[in-house]
């Protein structure tokens, strides 16, 4: 290998630090599916090693594994997530059968079931497979956001940030 070609592969793996624990990663798939647990699981594939199916084989798990591993993509943004999701609808990048997670080491390649099961999924239910995904991978901080109603606030002082009102119906007309 020369060293452009190995500068180019160092490029496109993501820095350690951006990598979540191995750990977290091997039973994430857990608690989306408590979360949603009408999500379909997939896993019917047999082992190549053991001969049997592997429960824990699912099609949370390969996700996860595709978009961490294969697509280097971080586990805590919810756009990294759609992005991955759109691989599997066939609207973004192309996924590859020899690398997809279960490609060596189940008897079948799970991707065609996995975009047929992602396919199913409604807009709905893809938002909250999302919303799940990224709950999983970030941690919890001890500030959560404010939900006070809108008639509690207090106009804007000096130092506060303005509200500004929906946009209405004719409203991009006043820009004539």
């Amino acid at each position: 290998m020369t060293i452009a070609t190995l500068t180019a592969i160092a490029l496109s793996l993501p820095a350690i630090a951006q990598q979540p624990p191995a750990a977290d990663i091997r039973d994430a798939w857990k608690p989306v599916y408590k979360q949603l647990p009408n999500l379909p699981l997939e896993n019917k594939y047999v082992s190549r090693e053991s001969g049997k199916v592997n429960p824990d084989s699912t099609l949370v798990n390969r996700l996860i594994e595709y978009h961490v591993y294969v697509k280097g993509r971080a586990p805590n943004y919810r756009l990294d997530w759609k992005l991955t999701l759109a691989d599997y609808l066939g609207a973004n990048e192309l996924i590859q059968d020899t690398t997809y997670p279960g490609a060596k080491t189940l008897h079948q390649n799970p991707l065609e079931g996995d975009r047929a099961a992602i396919n199913r999924l409604n807009r709905t239910q893809r938002d909250a497979l999302v919303q799940s995904l990224v709950n999983v991978f970030t941690p919890e901080t001890s500030t959560s956001p404010t939900t006070e109603s809108p008639t509690n606030q207090q106009p804007p002082t000096n130092n506060q940030q303005p509200t500004f009102s929906q946009p209405k119906p004719g409203d991009a007309d006043l820009l004539k």
